[in-house]
């Protein structure tokens, strides 16, 4: 399950996700909003019909400005509409700012059932702190992450942004430094992307956003994974990084097409396969802004922003080639074939050998496809070939 807090103390600069300023977020707001959460769980469950729960995921936005007893209630309210299994351990995860405020709170959120922190920290350094316009500084960060194992979370994960404005190599290499010795059970990294309608991408158009250049980039992907995998993390993905044991399940079910539940605005469903009518599958938006998606909710009509999306044959097999090629375990050619009647390349010859003899991805034997190196680096380039 998925559930997205639209809630931020401000939003950055680069940030296109469906998010609002809450200066403060107000218990009214919030009581109403977590009345909303459940109201929409009890109306969706019936779709999810006898599944375990495997993840939930606190995303946003900041679902750590909630109080801890507001995310106790949909913890509870959750395992009550999709209770475990008993021999498989339920990943709960929080996304968290470096801040007072939900420093303070961190105890509390680990007693009401949280055992993964994602904290997002994005750089060590204030000067890239402040180029991104983040709220948080390099010691609000160390407290946070001391604070995070103080409070006893088992699992740690740290979110970094890289090719920044302004920085530099260096700048990285302090970063991973830092990010090392906190010893992270896992690390997401991701490449600072400009998105339209974003503060930043007006910047672009005014000429007034610097960016590293792309060799620059490159060089601090590679001295990433390097510097990452020396210390025990290794690369799982295209942009995650973990120890042994530790990689993200909820994500993870993203990549393998497995059905997923969304509540809240903005929210994305993967609903399981139904019957002859929807055999691959479909996928539900919620509406992006609060007010109405509340109302929606509230009122008993839709919250959602479009009627859902039924997966037909070739949407499915495209999607099921990019997400899992996400993965550096790549593609399995018998679980696609056992799903799809055939191997990828059945499908998808032509791409697959021009893509070959790029040097993008490699094939095995038995049809299974992988990213190489190169195809890591230009991975949307290879993705497009198969959407």
């Amino acid at each position: 399950m998925y559930v997205h807090v639209p809630f931020c103390e401000r939003v950055c600069p680069y940030c296109d996700f469906a998010v609002i300023a809450a200066r403060p977020l107000t218990r009214e707001l919030e009581d109403r909003f977590v009345a909303g959460l459940l109201v929409e769980l009890e109306r969706r469950a019936p779709a999810f019909d006898g599944r375990r729960l495997a993840s939930l995921y606190f995303g946003g936005g900041t679902p750590s400005l909630l109080h801890p007893e507001s995310v106790e209630r949909v913890v509870e309210a959750v395992h009550r509409a999709f209770p475990a299994s008993p021999e498989a351990a339920v990943e709960i995860t929080l996304e968290v700012n470096p801040s007072t405020l939900e420093r303070s709170r961190l105890p509390d959120f680990r007693s009401a059932g949280v055992a993964r922190v994602s904290v997002g920290v994005q750089s060590f350094q204030d000067p890239v702190l402040k180029r991104l316009g983040r709220a948080h500084g390099a010691a609000e960060a160390h407290r946070t992450l001391a604070a995070c194992r103080d409070a006893g979370f088992p699992s740690l994960s740290l979110d970094l942004i890289y090719a920044a404005p302004g920085q530099s190599a260096g700048d990285l290499e302090r970063d991973l430094a830092e990010v090392t010795s906190f010893a992270p059970e896992h690390v997401s990294a991701y490449e600072l992307s400009v998105e339209a309608g974003t503060p930043f991408a007006l910047a672009r158009e005014r000429g007034q956003l610097e960016l590293p250049a792309e060799d620059v980039a490159l060089a601090m992907a590679r001295n990433l994974e390097e510097r990452l995998a020396a210390a025990g993390i290794q690369r799982y993905e295209i942009s995650s990084y973990a120890r042994p044991g530790c990689e993200a399940v909820h994500n993870t079910r993203y990549w393998r097409r497995r059905p997923v539940l969304g509540i809240g605005p903005s929210a994305v469903s993967t609903d399981p396969p139904v019957s002859d009518q929807t055999p691959f599958g479909s996928r539900r938006r919620n509406l992006p802004a609060v007010v109405p998606w509340l109302e929606g909710i509230e009122s008993g009509s839709a919250a959602e922003a479009s009627p859902p999306e039924v997966f037909d044959a070739a949407t499915a097999r495209g999607e099921a080639v990019f997400l899992a090629l996400r993965e550096l375990r790549g593609l399995d050619a018998g679980r696609f074939a056992g799903e799809f009647g055939a191997p990828p390349r059945q499908f998808f010859a032509a791409e697959i050998d021009e893509l070959r003899a790029d040097g993008l991805v490699d094939e095995d034997a038995d049809g299974s496809l992988r990213l190489t190196r190169p195809g890591r680096q230009l991975a949307d380039t290879v993705f497009v070939r198969f959407v």
